[in-house]
């Protein structure tokens, strides 16, 4: 890998759609605007109608190829997950070349989502999970299509939790619970590498984080919380490490762009920032966590996310 590595290094995209989710802004919108520029046909996976509207209109400007199409998602919400999954294989013809797990939410307040989960767990690993699994068909109608889902350095020193991943038996803790769902994403995706090299599948699941930058959802954070004084501390911490550590969206989208794109990325490879303790910097492969490699692990959680889900696993 060049050390050096950006988005000019991009081929062109022509020809390959791209369905990327929480689209409508941070990681996710700068992602889609690279690609779009670069020719890809952009599916912008976005919950909220409104501002999927303006993110498309904004994708819209950058396309230099296919116009780009918006897919109403809530990934909170297993019922909108299937109805996602239904017009995304319609508007593909079942040829689905990169699916961008990127979108999430981070640290909230405790909450749950629309099936009963915890809300993290539920929205970051749950619904990009079974998004994964009843894609899978579009997927493989694609030549070497990709699975990117992203991580987070929030996964370190995080614990599974597969008896009890909704925390119903032990203290909620925003940050733990925030970790769990992280640490999940990448068991997950290294599971699914796992399994896709084992039927023998050119579909390559792909991992990448994006350090530490300012993304908007330390503001959505704070502002799951009801009480002022906690959202107002939450706030102004999240200023003051954004002013110190965070780089700019449009470096923290580079490891998931790479990842998207480079001829040279594999199944199984986890890419992030190369500076600052994995932070900031260019898009390097870096070791995923002993706790996500873990074989029983990555198997458990399939098996769980598969009954808490009622979705059969693709691959099985």
């Amino acid at each position: 890998m060049n050390e050096r590595w950006t988005e000019d290094r991009i081929a062109d995209q022509s020809g390959r759609t791209v369905l990327i989710t929480g689209a409508n802004s941070g990681l996710g919108l700068r992602s889609a605007a690279v690609l779009a520029a670069h020719g890809a046909r952009v599916l912008l996976g976005c919950r909220s109608p409104e501002r999927g509207a303006a993110a498309l209109a904004s994708v819209r400007t950058a396309a230099s190829g296919a116009a780009p199409e918006l897919v109403q998602l809530d990934l909170a919400d297993l019922a909108s997950v299937r109805t996602a999954v239904a017009k995304v294989r319609e508007l593909t013809g079942d040829a689905l070349d990169v699916l961008m797990n990127n979108a999430g939410v981070m640290a909230t307040a405790r909450g749950r989502t629309a099936d009963g989960f915890e809300l993290q767990f539920g929205t970051n690993h749950l619904g990009h999970a079974a998004l994964t699994w009843l894609l899978m068909p579009a997927l493989r109608g694609a030549p070497a299509a990709r699975v990117v889902t992203l991580s987070s350095i929030a996964a370190v020193g995080a614990h599974l939790h597969l008896d009890d991943p909704n925390a119903e038996h032990r203290r909620y803790n925003a940050s733990a619970a925030y970790g769990q769902a992280k640490l999940a994403n990448q068991a997950f995706g290294i599971e699914l590498d796992r399994r896709l090299r084992a039927e023998g599948s050119t579909v390559l699941s792909v991992l990448a984080h994006p350090g530490y930058s300012s993304t908007g959802l330390t503001s959505n954070m704070a502002n799951s919380y009801q009480n002022a004084v906690v959202r107002n501390v939450l706030r102004e911490t999240g200023k003051l490490g954004g002013m110190l550590f965070a780089q700019r969206v449009e470096h923290g989208a580079l490891p998931q762009l790479y990842a998207a794109t480079a001829p040279d990325a594999q199944g199984g490879d986890y890419l992030g920032p190369d500076r600052l303790f994995g932070m900031r910097g260019r898009p390097t492969k870096v070791r995923t966590l002993a706790a996500a490699r873990n074989p029983q692990s990555g198997s458990g959680l399939w098996d769980l996310t598969a009954e808490l889900t009622g979705i059969t696993p693709d691959p099985s």
